[in-house]
């Protein structure tokens, strides 16, 4: 019989081919990013007349949809990416959800889905991680950055070619055990500035966390690719000359003053859980948050004056990145040689990573129990 998981009203039907322990453990040990899945899903339907219902977890596996689903034609759908973190004394954590539950409502209501409460989006994760906690890697040391990722996602799945708003929704979680996103330590990359493509524009979707706005920053990632090049800017569509972000990262500039500048949120910058909570970490490493337009001028002109002595990236993958160089078509934006350590990226690195696993007081209230 069907048993309702702890703390929520989720019924669980587990899955009777579950991952033998010697595998799943053989898979912990090198399980990369994205590869591997657990046994298990979250599921909940949303109906027009019904409203959410149907909560449950059940065996991970492929999705039955037809070929005239809303998803499939018209790209009504969103995500959010969060981790669980297994503390030293076994109890697992995230970080932040309700950051992301918010952000999840406001992608919905951009690309005019239903909205999750904050109860069902980390009420799936704790029943999914009810069910699936084994999946959930221990770190061999303090520089040991494996996690579960966990997957939220939506998608609008009525049959039907019309183009307005899906009456039949479902939303599932997903998870996938990730290593560390860097193997042999955090290095400095090298990031290609986009000038034939734009990742949003005024009005669009570039605030909603929605694979069409990852699908449009591929061709810039392709380019960045032969160019040698580990990620790619992007340009305001407007004027091309303000920094906006990442394919999927929010950008810091640290200033040899003391400031800590980051672009400010506009309807085409994806608001980032971390790039809130850097803001926030800032404060307490003696630093000046600011949240401004800055320009590829900018950029150019404090690098080589030494005025910028560290630009890094931030997301839920990498947590933080320094960025080694900006290159286009034509040149290479580096900082100063003196100005290269990195000191001020790697230490909010290590205050964030410390708060995620457990190592360090949790005085903003940012972790969350799930196991």
């Amino acid at each position: 019989m069907p048993t309702a998981s702890f703390e929520t009203s989720f019924e669980t039907l587990p899955s009777n081919q579950p991952m033998a322990d010697e595998i799943r453990d053989n898979i912990l040990k090198n399980p990369g990013f994205g590869r591997y899945f657990t046994d298990h899903m979250a599921h909940i339907r949303w109906t027009g007349d019904a409203d959410w219902h149907g909560h449950q977890v059940r065996p991970y596996g492929p999705l039955t949809l037809d070929p005239a689903a809303s998803v499939l034609h018209y790209g009504q759908e969103i995500f959010e990416g969060i981790k669980a973190y297994r503390h030293a004394d076994g109890s697992i954590w995230t970080f932040r959800p309700e950051k992301n539950a918010e952000r999840f409502r406001r992608s919905a209501r951009r690309l005019a889905l239903p909205e999750l409460s904050d109860e069902d989006f980390i009420g799936s994760l704790k029943a999914l991680l009810a069910q699936d906690h084994a999946w959930v890697p221990t770190p061999a040391s303090a520089s040991d950055e494996c996690s579960l990722y966990l997957r939220p996602f939506m998608i609008a799945s009525e049959a039907f070619l019309g183009v307005r708003p899906s009456q039949e929704v479902d939303y599932y979680v997903i998870a996938s055990p990730a290593a560390a996103y860097f193997k042999g330590g955090v290095a400095p990359v090298s990031i290609w500035l986009s000038s034939n493509y734009k990742r949003a524009a005024p009005g669009g979707t570039g605030f909603a966390k929605c694979g069409g706005n990852y699908a449009a920053s591929l061709a810039a990632q392709k380019e960045a690719e032969a160019h040698q090049c580990g990620q790619v800017a992007f340009l305001d569509a407007a004027e091309n000359k303000w920094v906006e972000e990442l394919g999927g990262m929010n950008l810091f500039f640290v200033f040899k003053d003391g400031r800590l500048v980051t672009p400010r949120l506009t309807d085409t910058i994806l608001e980032g859980v971390t790039r809130n909570s850097v803001l926030t970490l800032a404060k307490d490493e003696g630093l000046t948050p600011e949240e401004r337009a800055i320009s590829i001028d900018e950029w150019r002109e404090g690098a080589a004056s030494g005025e910028i002595t560290e630009v890094f990236a931030c997301g839920t993958a990498a947590v933080i990145t320094p960025v080694g160089e900006l290159v286009s078509g034509n040149e290479r934006i580096r900082l100063t040689a003196d100005n290269n350590s990195n000191e001020v990226a790697m230490r909010i690195r290590t205050k964030l990573l410390d708060l995620q696993y457990g190592r360090s007081e949790d005085k903003y209230g940012w972790l969350t129990k799930l196991v």
